[in-house]
């Protein structure tokens, strides 16, 4: 969207211009706009950017966390506290162990935790995760404590799990698909690939259980 050109006029400004537009739009159409989240280099002015766009247009727009950051569960709590809805993640990029937990089941560990927090915050919000695991732990969670099941919605990609995609529509959870559109789709999808080695070993354990 523009946050890494250079000039007047460019960078980050540019890039809130660019998505002001498509939010003001939704806002119109009484419609939602989820700002993605990139390597850590970008997360505090994505952070700014949703929570800026979010003051003029509430409840229309929101962004991403990964749960992989240390400065995560932070994050949450700043979020939830202006009623900016959040999509959770665990993290496509490889970051430095200064800044992100290295071992996956810290990772988990923390998605977790995380989880539990934005679906019981009153703020709308989304799962994204394939890990049959994690979504487990919170069909026992919601069991558990009561919490209504449309409190927040599991996402997931497209092709990816379809078996457990209609199983947990079945059984009355939200669930959104994400379907990546536009020309450049493979580039993407390639590049996401490349950022984290794991990310190819996940799709081929997962490919043949669709």
């Amino acid at each position: 969207m523009g946050m890494d050109i250079g000039g007047p006029g460019a960078g980050p400004a540019l890039a809130e211009r660019i998505v002001g537009e498509l939010v003001e739009h939704a806002a119109q159409t009484k419609n939602f706009v989820r700002i993605d989240m990139e390597g850590s280099e970008y997360t505090e002015a994505t952070i700014q950017m949703t929570e800026r766009l979010h003051a003029r247009f509430p409840g229309c727009v929101g962004t991403v966390l990964q749960a992989y950051l240390f400065r995560t569960a932070d994050d949450v709590e700043r979020l939830v506290s202006q009623g900016i809805r959040i999509r959770l993640c665990k993290g496509a990029y490889k970051e430095p162990a200064e800044i992100a937990f290295p071992a996956k089941s810290d990772v988990d560990e923390n998605y977790v935790t995380l989880m539990k927090r934005v679906a019981t915050s009153g703020v709308f919000c989304g799962l994204a995760t394939h890990d049959e695991d994690i979504i487990e732990q919170m069909r026992e969670f919601v069991a558990a404590s009561g919490l209504p099941k449309g409190a927040f919605e599991f996402q997931m990609l497209y092709g990816i799990r379809r078996d457990l995609q209609r199983k947990l529509a079945a059984e009355g959870f939200g669930l959104r698909v994400y379907v990546p559109f536009g020309t450049e789709w493979y580039p993407y999808f390639m590049r996401r690939l490349a950022e984290r080695p794991a990310n190819v070993i996940f799709l081929a354990k997962n490919f043949f259980k669709s």
